[in-house]
């Protein structure tokens, strides 16, 4: 099991965050190992939405079914991932003290045994959260070259 928490200070406000994080089919612009999003169910936004990602972390390419477990506008966006990869994930977005929003990326994730060594150890796990944080150096870019 990983579990990594990134996290990220974005200089907008929590609806203007959510207004990018929201669109699903455009995380894989600023998530780096999200090569494609294609949604299994007519929903594109909400609890209920599911769709299959296509990821790649080093050698390993992967497709994850996903599934929008938790979904509160301009505040949290919780995912199950079902596949090789099984776990959750969460986004949330908090209102910091000068108005800016702090978005915070966690995710539980369990790992097939033949994965086991490369990213179930402790430099698995530190090459992950270099990955998410790498992502949300990319999302704060988009979101705040949108709003200036």
């Amino acid at each position: 099991m990983a579990k990594i928490c990134v996290s990220t200070e974005i200089k907008a406000t929590k609806k203007q965050v959510w207004e990018v994080v929201k669109d699903i089919s455009d995380h894989v612009n600023w998530m780096k190992d999200a090569e494609s999003i294609a949604f299994l169910s007519e929903k594109r936004s909400g609890v209920g939405t599911t769709f299959d990602c296509g990821t790649k972390v080093g050698p390993f390419r992967l497709k994850d079914k996903m599934e929008i477990t938790e979904w509160i506008e301009e505040e949290s966006m919780g995912v199950r991932h079902e596949g090789l990869v099984t776990g959750s994930g969460r986004f949330s977005l908090k209102e910091t003290s000068n108005g800016q929003t702090l978005f915070t990326w966690e995710e539980t994730l369990y790992f097939p045994f033949w994965m086991g060594g490369p990213l179930r150890n402790p430099a698995g796990t530190r090459i992950l959260a270099w990955i998410w944080k790498k992502n949300l150096k990319l999302l704060k870019h988009q979101v705040e070259s949108s709003v200036l």
